[in-house]
């Protein structure tokens, strides 16, 4: 199965290109699955038909379904959030307020994640497109099996045993609930879910990213960081979709402006994102929702490519730590040592390649480090920081 999901800043017009994405990808024969996993759901509005939490048969190949989040909050949190409130009476809040800090931020969009292992343990669809919520939530939701994954490793199995060995003792002490066989089946369980979600999200040969964003000076620093931060955790990216692009037929010269502004923002959009395919799709004149303009959506966007093919495999940017030191890979083919040039400039890290510049937006670990070595091997630069403290 084939996953790709759609990220950006809220108002580029994602939603709008994994739906053309999907129509472009059923006509070249592939069942495919259209999902949004964005609470504020807007999917049915952009095919403009009704859509559930089942798959809905929209034409030829192509499905499209709006996950319920409060049911998969239920199915994935349920035990562990009806615990948290009895945690939380007990210390004397009120039950409609402990019932909502038993849910944190982000949890509806991150259970409709985990819809990912489902589809491909029963391989119904080939290509499945996920319209995920704007990139700070999604960033939020995909750096979590790497918070679980601590937790499991560092604290679940001794907080299980004390648990174990106290229970007996406390309930004839205190009236405090302590956590169940059952709760920790359900924690264990959710770490099994979305250990699995990350190895099918992180997978370079079946799944990528997809980012989507307007040729705005905002939109493309927000880029940039969802770019470093999703290559931080492991997830490949595999293209750059540029939307709404004036058309050069735009010929009034109150446009010019707007049009020279485009032009320069995508220069710098070319620079910064290292080694993926930049696609583009143009300004319409009209407001693009139903079928037949989201299939020309999806003939701009791709011409004659199929959008389930995998335009970049690999990685472009892997950050990581040997013992003390931390290090950033960039791949750079075709490249000798002599046309390399690494600066640092505040929390951005510039590369020069010959005549061409890419610009990296460095994660908070990195940012106050200064690079102390740099060395070009097998097309890949390595880059190595100060030691960790």
């Amino acid at each position: 199965m084939r996953t790709i999901l759609f990220t950006g800043k809220g108002g580029v017009g994602k939603t709008s290109i994994a739906a053309a994405t999907g129509v472009k990808a059923s006509k070249f024969g592939h069942k495919t699955l259209v999902v949004s996993t964005d609470p504020a759901h807007s999917l049915a509005d952009s095919f403009n038909i009704p859509l559930g939490k089942n798959p809905v048969k929209i034409s030829k190949n192509l499905y499209g379904e709006e996950l319920d989040p409060q049911q998969k909050m239920e199915e994935n949190w349920g035990v562990i959030k009806d615990y948290m409130t009895r945690l939380f009476n007990w210390r004397g809040i009120e039950a409609v307020e402990a019932e909502e800090l038993a849910i944190f931020p982000g949890m509806e969009e991150l259970f409709s994640l985990l819809e990912v292992k489902k589809w491909d343990d029963d391989g119904t669809f080939d290509v499945v497109i996920l319209d995920c919520a704007p990139t700070g939530s999604t960033l939020r939701l995909l750096s979590f099996p790497e918070i679980m994954d601590w937790y499991m490793q560092r604290v679940f199995h001794i907080e299980r045993k004390a648990a174990k060995l106290i229970r007996p003792v406390a309930s004839r002490l205190t009236t405090l609930p302590l956590p169940g066989d059952n709760i920790f089946d359900a924690v264990e369980m959710l770490y099994e879910n979305l250990a699995k979600m990350k190895e099918i999200l992180a997978d370079v040969e079946r799944s990528s990213v997809r980012l989507v964003l307007n040729p705005e000076k905002m939109v493309i620093a927000e880029s940039r960081r969802a770019f470093t931060y999703l290559s931080l955790f492991g997830y490949p990216i595999d293209a750059v979709i540029v939307n709404r692009l004036m058309s050069k037929e735009i010929t009034d010269p109150f446009f010019d402006r707007w049009k020279k502004a485009q032009q320069e923002h995508l220069e710098e959009i070319e620079t910064s994102f290292v080694s993926l395919p930049i696609f583009t799709s143009h300004l319409f004149d009209q407001e693009i929702y139903g079928l037949e303009l989201l299939g020309r959506l999806g003939e701009d966007i791709y011409g004659d490519k199929d959008p389930a093919d995998l335009f970049y495999q690999g990685i472009p940017v892997e950050i990581g730590k040997d013992n003390k030191t931390y290090y950033l890979l960039i791949n750079l083919p075709f490249s000798s040592k002599s046309d390399v040039e690494v600066l640092k400039k505040q929390n951005e890290l510039i590369v020069k390649v010959g005549n061409y510049k890419r610009n990296i937006l460095l994660p908070l670990s990195l940012a106050n480090k200064e690079p102390k070595r740099a060395k070009l091997e097998k097309e890949k630069l390595k880059i190595e920081f100060e030691a960790a403290s």
